[in-house]
């Protein structure tokens, strides 16, 4: 299999799909934690997502990419679960994650400079969970995930222009949700 995920398939083997699953479950997990919020949820999304990918197997002709299958059984599973679950709105951090960032951190950066950018991630991240399923889908997407509109689209299976619809509603939308918290920081 190529990294990019662009092999064509014409019988998804048992072997083949462990091979995806060892390749892209990180991959997934991004996915599914920027969709969820949390760990624990995203952890689970992975898991319905892997499974669902391996009930399907069989259908996986090779014609869109892994990475695209996945996307759109990732963030089905996601949206599933927040529908089952909408009733419990959790933000949390992965400690990992905060780890990495710290990690990763410019040590040149000033220390307040590098809370300030930690601190404006969750605020983002608290945003994106409050934006609407269809909204949340198409910035995470797009702008989290970085993919191109025509492969965010594919993924959500919807046209390019509602894509873009979905996604500048959504971009409004967070900007928004947002604006006190800057407004604040430039105060």
């Amino acid at each position: 299999m190529t990294s990019s995920g662009t092999e064509n398939v014409a019988e998804l083997t048992d072997e083949l799909f462990e091979k995806i699953v060892t390749e892209h479950s990180s991959f997934v997990y991004n996915v599914a934690y920027r969709m969820m919020g949390n760990p624990d949820d995203a952890q689970e999304v992975v898991q319905d997502t892997f499974l669902s990918a391996y009930r399907a197997r069989a259908r996986f002709r090779g014609e869109a990419q892994v990475t695209t299958w996945l996307y759109r059984i990732a963030t089905n599973a996601a949206l599933m679960r927040l529908r089952k679950n909408s009733h419990k709105k959790e933000i949390a951090q992965d400690p990992l994650e905060v780890y990495q960032k710290i990690d990763r951190a410019d040590w040149a950066d000033a220390p307040d400079k590098t809370a300030l950018n930690n601190e404006l991630s969750m605020e983002i991240q608290k945003g994106i969970e409050q934006l609407p399923e269809d909204l949340k889908s198409a910035v995470v997407l797009r702008d989290v995930q970085g993919l191109t509109n025509e492969e965010a689209a594919d993924v959500l299976e919807i046209s390019v222009s509602a894509l873009k619809a979905r996604l500048h509603r959504g971009r409004v939308t967070l900007r928004n949700i947002l604006a006190d918290y800057i407004n604040q920081r430039s105060s």
